[in-house]
């Protein structure tokens, strides 16, 4: 029988996309700017609790915000209209970010003298995860209605994943959704992870997340 060759495509992407990563973030690094990733699936309420974060942030820190989406430009400008530069990416039909596009969309940002810039990635638990954008921290939004049990079905997603906001908070009454039995699930893909329960309906939770961010944007400029 005759021979085939087979490479091992997935893996050299992956190898490259690495590579790159390292190299944005050693950039970033330099300029003293904070790049967080910001994923989850669509419905969680990403874009209102990035609203939420910039209104507790923005007097402190200088924000830029990229928005990728498959399609419309919805996102960016209810971000735009929280008064921070804010630029909408499409991937073309591409299920996540890789490092070469972040670099494209913060060349496009201009991101200048920014403290932070947040990318928040394609909605879906699956695609983004695969993907190092060259951000300095992963954040991941689980909402309530979603239930308890995502991190065992998903799980590289919260393993990439410096911190975990469980969204919805106010409406877990309604829901099956049990926050320890959650927490521990979080915890058995990632010990290391932060988990900050919130609304970003209500505002419960998000000074504490601030606060977080704040304090891990401090140390990153100072080199910790």
């Amino acid at each position: 029988m005759e021979t085939v060759r087979v490479l091992q495509i997935k893996q050299s992407v992956f190898a490259n996309n690495d590579a790159q990563a390292d190299k944005l973030r050693a950039e970033l690094k330099e300029k003293g700017l904070f790049l967080l990733n910001l994923m989850s699936s669509p419905g969680s309420g990403k874009t209102t609790t990035l609203t939420r974060l910039i209104e507790a942030l923005k007097d402190d820190l200088k924000i830029g915000v990229m928005e990728a989406d498959i399609d419309s430009d919805v996102d960016a400008r209810t971000i735009a209209a929280t008064g921070v530069k804010a630029i909408q990416l499409h991937t073309g039909g591409m299920c996540h970010l890789d490092a070469a596009m972040t670099r494209q969309g913060l060349e496009g940002l201009d991101s200048g003298d920014a403290d932070l810039v947040v990318l928040e990635n394609v909605g879906n638990l699956v695609c983004p995860a695969e993907f190092d954008t060259g951000a300095v921290k992963n954040m991941a939004i689980l909402s309530v209605p979603e239930g308890h049990d995502k991190p065992l079905k998903y799980p590289l997603m919260f393993q990439v994943c410096d911190v975990v906001l469980i969204n919805k908070i106010d409406v877990a009454p309604y829901f099956d959704f049990d926050l320890e039995t959650c927490t521990e699930y979080i915890h058995m893909r990632n010990p290391k992870a932060r988990i900050f329960p919130i609304s970003a309906r209500t505002g419960e939770g998000v000074d504490a997340v601030a606060a977080w961010l704040k304090q891990e944007i401090l140390e990153w400029k100072k080199g910790e």
